[in-house]
């Protein structure tokens, strides 16, 4: 792997914020709320086929471990044409993946089993829609084109990944979160309503608005989509966005408004210095602070962070750090965390960035502008409630300073969490993870697939001895919180390496499953919409 792949990788990490995710896909059996036209008389979407150019280019997403092989991939840019294509699969039975900005982490939509590939990032307009007096945003937009437009067209922000390039259909539907989380809550926090396109128990295809109003007969689909993951339900084609606490009709005051400057910092530590103890006070040190900082009224909702743990091969790892410079004493809030992160480790780390800089700039930072999708992935995740215990300190580093797997970057992201979010109850919404103080991704990139069983193999062996007191797996309790969805991972539906007892959709879902169940059999009776770890009928 090149150079500029291996610090793409840690880029990406860095700024992913919940970012990656199954495409948007829901369902619903209700009436339509928005007529649609289907038929020859409907504009045709485009349609690429095995014999075209395009083909090889839209068949495959980020990670390059993953490629499908449809019959035809469509491309719609209206509501009309993805009811059209998922009729039209729906009545000749054939399996449909959809596609928003290719960041699936699994082959949940790059499987053999697809036949037909929906492509949905003709589908990206953002606009003020003043009937829903909400933001809307078509599910193929881009997480950096939704920032940008927001900022400049109404000075408005929401709270989702740094990574640019990432889907807005598989974001939002599974509960994306980035730097302004803490102080805004999820992403999925603020949608107002989702149009979704569902298949009934006759196979008919139609779209369903539904809001987060009380009195919408569909209001379960909405719920659904507000956290349940994507590719469960149906194809999320659009989404309203609108703060909960929002008044008036002004676009400018529908969604939060972000900070006029942030302060960037970055600092990393050199691995020959850092003995286990150093390490181990290290890890606590930033662990207690999150779980004295991460609460909806501490001065440091303003301040996310990650704390990136690379192996000692690779060479430095680093904490990276934005905070809202329009804070009081932002300056000295910083600094008072960089402190206490660093009190008594006895290894002085050297700060390689610190700058102030306006809020759209600062949230591309470092963003994921040089990702690479020509190399091939594997991701997992676990929230945290508190810090780490003794045991998974003394594994982490263990592992970290392991010299078996020497030649990869391998990165375990540790976001700062809680704040805004943990005041939401865990059945508000579809998401339960609702009072954790830490988020992690764990992650390692390569090129070549004669390497896949060796690089998976490690990443899985790692991961499971960390959380070997909880047989593999981050499972519920005081410590630890489950699985994020948007990391998908289809190791925990493994007994191989779950052995905890408690099944992948409780790690995700907990106890908001039994209900995402009961939105399936109502919008997706005939099970049209699914993959390895979708929402199962009841």
């Amino acid at each position: 792997m090149s150079a500029l792949s291996r610090r793409n990788l840690l880029t990406w990490t860095a700024a992913l914020g919940g970012s990656a995710a199954v495409l948007s896909t829901t369902e619903a059996l209700a009436a339509p709320t928005v007529p649609q036209q289907v038929g020859p008389a409907a504009n045709p979407a485009i349609t690429v086929g095995p014999a075209d150019v395009r083909f090889a280019g839209l068949t495959r997403g980020q990670n390059q471990r993953f490629v499908s092989n449809p019959e035809s991939v469509c491309l719609p840019s209206t509501t009309e044409q993805v009811v059209a294509a998922v009729g039209d699969a729906a009545r000749r039975g054939k399996r449909i993946g959809v596609r928003s900005g290719g960041h699936c982490y699994e082959n949940f939509v790059d499987n053999p089993d697809v036949r037909v590939l929906i492509d949905m990032t003709q589908m990206n307009a953002i606009a003020h829609d003043t009937k829903m007096n909400a933001i809307m945003v078509e599910a193929g937009a881009e997480l950096g084109d939704v920032y940008d437009t927001l900022y400049k067209r109404w000075g408005v922000c929401l709270p989702g990944g740094s990574c640019y390039t990432v889907g807005v259909g598989g974001h939002v539907t599974g509960s994306g979160y980035g730097p302004l989380s803490r102080r805004h809550g999820y992403i999925s926090d603020h949608v107002y309503a989702v149009e979704v396109v569902v298949v009934d128990a006759g196979g008919n295809a139609r779209a369903i608005v539904a809001t987060r109003e009380a009195d919408d007969p569909n209001r379960e689909l909405w719920w659904a989509h507000t956290g349940g993951g994507g590719g469960a339900f149906g194809v999320v084609t659009r989404f309203w966005f609108r703060a909960p606490n929002a008044t008036g009709t002004d676009p400018a005051k529908l969604l939060p408004v972000p900070p006029r400057e942030a302060w960037i910092h970055r600092r990393e530590w050199a691995w020959d210095q850092m003995t286990p103890e150093r390490f181990a006070r290290l890890l606590r040190n930033y662990g207690t602070w999150m779980e004295r900082n991460s609460g909806p009224d501490s001065p440091y909702t303003g301040l996310f962070s990650r704390l990136e743990l690379t192996t000692r091969a690779y060479g430095p790892f680093h904490l990276v750090v934005q905070i809202d410079a329009g804070l009081p004493n932002a300056a000295r809030l910083l600094n008072d965390f960089l402190n206490a992160v660093g009190e008594g480790v006895g290894v002085t780390p050297t700060v390689t960035d610190h700058r102030k800089l306006p809020w759209l700039h600062a949230t591309g930072w470092p963003g994921m502008w040089m990702s690479n999708p020509t190399d091939r992935y594997k991701y997992k995740s676990s929230y945290h409630r508190k810090g780490f215990t003794d045991a998974q300190i003394a594994a982490l580093y263990e592992q970290l300073t392991n010299t078996d797997y020497a030649q990869l970057p391998f990165v375990v992201s540790i976001a700062s969490f809680g704040g805004k979010v943990n005041t939401v109850a865990p059945d508000a919404t579809a998401n339960p993870h609702r009072d954790s103080v830490m988020k992690l991704l764990w992650g390692t990139a390569w090129q070549g697939p004669a390497d896949d069983d060796r690089h998976v193999g490690w990443h899985q062996r790692f991961y499971q001895a960390v959380y070997r007191d909880t047989g593999g797996v981050p499972v519920p309790n005081d410590v630890t919180d489950g699985c994020f969805i948007n990391y998908c991972d289809i190791d925990i539906s493994d007994p191989a390496w779950n052995a905890s007892g408690v099944p992948w959709h409780d790690l995700y879902f907990k106890g908001n499953y039994r209900r995402l169940q009961q939105a399936k059999k109502a919008y997706d009776p005939r099970d049209v919409f699914k993959h390895a770890q979708s929402i199962r009928l009841p």
